[in-house]
């Protein structure tokens, strides 16, 4: 199966953006949908995002829907979430998640897990 390491998080301004990185090492990463989920203290993790392996096939949450964009590039074993228009209610712990098949929305769906990212995203 494959490992994944994010990169990118960081603090910025309301109204900023970022780029989230998630490399992945291991296996043949195709065969991987792969998804954003994000978390705050005291809450589940939130799904944000997801890609299919192969297919090109994105879906957001509504809350994201138009401001970040996920995409992947399987030749560099690495999945991508830009994040533009960045709000304080965008702050969390950002995790990449994969699991082999078809994409999910469901975070007990996915069984590889990333160390996640810190977002902070001030007033």
């Amino acid at each position: 199966q494959v490992q994944l390491v994010e990169s990118g998080g960081g603090l910025v301004q309301a109204g900023g953006s970022l780029r989230l990185s998630c490399a992945a090492s291991g296996d043949t990463f195709s065969r991987y949908a792969v998804a954003w989920f994000r978390q705050v203290p005291g809450k589940g993790r939130e799904f944000v995002a997801v890609v299919g392996g192969t297919t090109g096939y994105t879906s957001y949450a509504d809350s994201v829907k138009g401001r970040f964009t996920i995409s992947r590039d399987n030749a560099k074993n690495t999945v991508w979430l830009q994040m533009n228009g960045l709000q304080p209610v965008d702050t969390a712990i950002y995790y990449c998640a994969a699991k082999l098949g078809s994409v999910s929305w469901a975070v007990g769906s996915y069984d590889i897990w990333g160390q996640g990212t810190q977002v902070t995203v001030s007033s």
